[in-house]
């Protein structure tokens, strides 16, 4: 993997080199192949841990990150205070990841939410329930994820609640995030691109599930 670990630092000599380029033409080639390999080590990973391969339920959330000046796509995220792009994922009960859907800043969780829930219905036919935040409330929503036919549950924080909670099942996607944030390339987006951005993260949890199966 130290192939890996020289091209995923933003300052490092072979960022500003041609061959850099090459390597994010192949990271980025619309046959799908790094999403293929991504999605055949998932299936392992869940084997090995004793789920099947395909999953059922899955948790929704998204991250905001700052974008470089070269982005070619960027909004301010104002409840977050970040002028940038979001990363919204869709992840299996372990953390890993099913799907990713890269937006502006500025687009509203229950807005990306119709996007990403008849992709993810498409993309696994045996998904039936989604949990997810509050923010993805909405009538529109529901509609889409019952077209889907996916259930989704919104998992709400309790007035009680006082600081950092762990809530449930929301969990499980807070700490995908927090093992993205650990590679340098994904500490913020670099990327010019959007399918840039969205190759980095399955390359990022293509190194975690090799690990997992070493």
């Amino acid at each position: 993997m130290n192939g890996y670990r020289r091209f995923t630092s933003p300052n490092s000599e072979i960022g500003s080199s041609s061959r850099h380029d090459g390597v994010r033409r192949a990271l980025t080639k619309k046959d799908g192949t790094l999403k293929r390999i991504h999605n055949t080590l998932r299936r392992k990973v869940r084997k090995k841990a004793g789920h099947k391969q395909e999953p059922t339920a899955s948790i929704l959330d998204s991250q905001s990150v700052k974008t470089t000046e070269e982005a070619e796509t960027k909004g301010y995220d104002a409840g977050k205070k970040v002028k940038g792009r979001k990363r919204h994922l869709l992840v299996d009960t372990l953390g890993l990841v099913l799907l990713v859907w890269m937006s502006t800043a500025d687009v509203q969780d229950r807005d990306a939410a119709q996007a990403v829930l008849p992709l993810a219905a498409h993309d696994y036919p045996t998904l039936r329930k989604t949990w997810a935040d509050g923010a993805y409330q909405g009538q529109q929503v529901e509609k889409v994820a019952s077209e889907s036919g996916i259930t989704l549950e919104v998992v709400k924080r309790s007035d009680k609640d006082k600081g950092f909670v762990l809530q449930a099942k929301r969990w499980i996607v807070e700490r995908t995030f927090g093992w993205l944030n650990r590679e340098r390339r994904l500490s913020k987006d670099y990327e010019r691109k959007e399918e840039s951005s969205e190759a980095f993260i399955h390359l990022g949890m293509i190194r975690l599930m090799l690990r997992r199966l070493a």
